[in-house]
């Protein structure tokens, strides 16, 4: 295949360790050469790992999307990294070959795609519109919960020998100078 991008790279976000390869033009096979290498998840490796892609020229990285492990890595190649793209795949999307069980070996098989242009990556919000979602998923968990409460009380009334049968809605605390 056609190679589009010279200098690119793909990792494979797991919870301990990313596995990064990247692919180079080189004496190797087809004119290329692939440099892999593993970097602990902890934020300043992970800005090392930033770093030391931008010193090989990279100018493309895709990764899979795998979770809540995925995100801050990205996070951190956006920010300590000066790339062209970023990409977060579709782990639907990029069909793993069977047989690649190792996180060296699905970044390359990563990096072989991206490499023909074989990738697209999924929408990333922007910060404000990611915190304003974080604020109404938050809002509409707590209004779930106060929905679930409210049931379960009716139910403990309803259980409670001598209260009515049906019970009312529950009622406000008495104000600090009332009665």
């Amino acid at each position: 295949m056609q190679v589009l991008y010279q200098r690119c790279a793909a990792v494979d976000a797991g919870k301990d360790v990313i596995a990064v390869a990247v692919r180079l033009p080189g004496d190797g096979q087809d004119g290329r050469q692939t440099v892999k290498r593993t970097f602990k998840t902890f934020y300043g490796v992970l800005r090392e790992a930033a770093r030391w892609l931008t010193g090989l020229g990279v100018t493309h990285v895709a990764m899979e999307a795998t979770g809540i492990y995925s995100m801050p890595v990205c996070h951190a190649l956006i920010e300590h990294g000066d790339f062209t793209q970023v990409l977060v795949c579709n782990a639907g999307h990029v069909k793993n070959v069977p047989g690649r069980k190792t996180d060296l070996a699905g970044a390359g098989w990563l990096v072989h795609l991206l490499e023909c242009g074989l990738l697209a990556g999924s929408f990333i919000p922007p910060a404000e519109i990611k915190a304003a979602r974080d604020v109404f998923r938050c809002r509409a968990k707590v209004a779930r919960q106060r929905v679930s409460e409210i049931a379960r009380l009716g139910n403990v009334l309803c259980r409670t020998p001598g209260s009515r049968s049906t019970p009312s809605r529950p009622r406000s605390p008495p104000s600090p100078g009332g009665p």
